[in-house]
């Protein structure tokens, strides 16, 4: 069974840094991408980065330049390093992965199936 466990989130004041990882386990197959989400309450879950098993990477535009995904094969661990936070970054930040129900990554909520149950970041203006 695939399961996801997100760390690192917390509280940051504008401008800061923070690094989110997220721990997968039950993967029998490294053909996957893997993502980050966020959600605030009220609004529909965001796709922030995402990152395939080449490395290839692909990001939302609110974050380009400022966030970097990465992952570590061996350790089955997903990144997110967060820098230059705004009050808009706040959030519940989701690890996510897909098994490959679409072939092309995307950062679009459908096409992943695995989840972890969240972290939660805040950042004070």
């Amino acid at each position: 069974q695939v399961q996801l466990a997100e760390s690192g989130g917390g509280s940051v004041q504008a401008g800061g840094s923070l690094r989110l990882s997220c721990t997968a386990s039950g993967f029998t197959d490294s053909s996957v991408f893997m993502a980050w989400f966020r959600q605030v309450p009220g609004k529909e879950r965001e796709g922030v980065a995402a990152i395939d098993r080449d490395g290839r990477t692909k990001y939302a535009d609110s974050v380009k330049g400022r966030f970097t995904i990465s992952k570590d094969n061996v350790k089955n661990g997903l990144y997110l390093q967060m820098n230059t936070l705004e009050p808009e970054d706040a959030a519940m930040y989701y690890c996510a992965a897909s098994s490959g129900i679409v072939p092309i990554m995307t950062l679009l909520e459908p096409d992943f199936d695995y989840w972890g149950q969240g972290t939660q970041v805040t950042v004070s203006s």
